[in-house]
């Protein structure tokens, strides 16, 4: 999956900022331009990226369509995911026990 990388999501987040060159994609990255380049290319079969053509500069440009389309489908599940996460909490507060703070509410009710 093309987003399953965080290279390749740095990538985007940094062509959100602008176009850029394979060159300017690079520099912060401690890896080497053809690796940089392979990344783009995953990037670009998924329709994340697009290649533009300036004099002999070929600038790469972020494509928000295919983000969004996979944001609303994420989205979709946002609702189960929350409802799971409240039920583990619910169970892991239960599995602990009363906290000290509803002991002594109890010690004060039995007086």
């Amino acid at each position: 999956m093309a987003l399953a990388d965080p290279t390749r999501r740095a990538i985007l987040a940094r062509l959100a900022l602008g176009e850029a060159s394979v060159t300017e994609l690079a520099e912060p990255f401690a890896i080497s331009q053809p690796a940089i380049s392979k990344h783009l290319k995953i990037l670009a079969r998924a329709g994340l990226i697009s290649v533009g053509q300036d004099a002999q500069r070929r600038p790469r440009r972020l494509e928000g369509k295919p983000l969004a389309e996979a944001s609303a489908w994420l989205e979709q599940y946002r609702a189960i995911w929350e409802a799971s996460f409240a039920r583990l909490d619910g169970l892991l507060q239960e599995m602990q026990g009363p906290s000290p703070a509803s002991k002594r509410a109890r010690k004060r009710t039995r007086r």
